[in-house]
């Protein structure tokens, strides 16, 4: 899906949470509100965070033209990131009332899902101190991202999220400096195993492991 219509639709959907919230309010009443998980594949496409440089693109319009790529600057925290196929995006919009008040949790519990999915397929990964997201030898120089985040949260309700990468092409890495983080490496399930992964099955164990998670039902 284009990355404009995506970011749209999550717009709707956190808009109608938040005014399920609003009319709760008003009315003393204790209707749950809805949570949502999408994931979604984009085409290609660059977008930069609120407290990212625009420096960290490194492709002019002529560039992005030849790539296929476009760029938007949108809503989230964290700095610039690549979209593309072969990598699951999830975009959670939760109420996060329903589960916990605490954005550094909600973003450990997303890391957490992408690590023990990677552990499903013998991959071992972990945090990086200081950083978000999901990586491989974190604790030495061959560290590597697998999995970068951003999240808007607005009355406790989140959007954007996660970008993980599957069987993503890497080489568009290369046209920007990944997360402001221009010394460190970034890699795919398919790079780690050698083998391209079937989308739907990552997406099912994905989508399992943050249902456990959050102690949610998926409907």
């Amino acid at each position: 899906m284009d990355y404009q219509q995506a970011w749209d639709k999550q717009e709707d959907f956190l808009a109608s949470v938040v005014a399920q919230k609003t009319e709760n309010r008003v009315n003393s009443s204790e209707n749950p509100t809805s949570n949502y998980l999408f994931f979604v594949e984009h085409p290609h496409v660059y977008t930069l965070g609120k407290s990212g440089k625009p420096e960290n693109l490194l492709l002019d319009e002529n560039g992005l033209k030849e790539k296929q790529a476009t760029y938007y600057k949108i809503n989230r925290g964290g700095d610039i990131t690549y979209h593309g196929p072969g990598q699951i995006v999830g975009y959670p919009i939760l109420d996060l009332e329903n589960f916990f008040t605490d954005i550094h949790l909600y973003l450990r519990t997303l890391e957490e899902a992408i690590i023990l999915t990677l552990a499903h397929y013998g991959i071992a990964a972990g945090r990086y101190e200081g950083y978000t997201g999901v990586w491989l030898d974190a604790d030495n120089d061959k560290a590597r991202k697998i999995c970068a985040m951003g999240v808007r949260c607005s009355r406790w309700v989140t959007m954007h999220g996660f970008a993980f990468n599957v069987n993503s092409n890497l080489g568009y890495f290369n046209n920007i400096v990944p997360c402001g983080i221009d010394d460190k490496d970034v890699t795919s399930m398919q790079r780690e195993l050698g083998r391209e992964l079937d989308m739907d099955e990552v997406k099912s164990v994905l989508k399992g492991k943050i249902a456990d998670l959050f102690e949610m039902i998926l409907v």
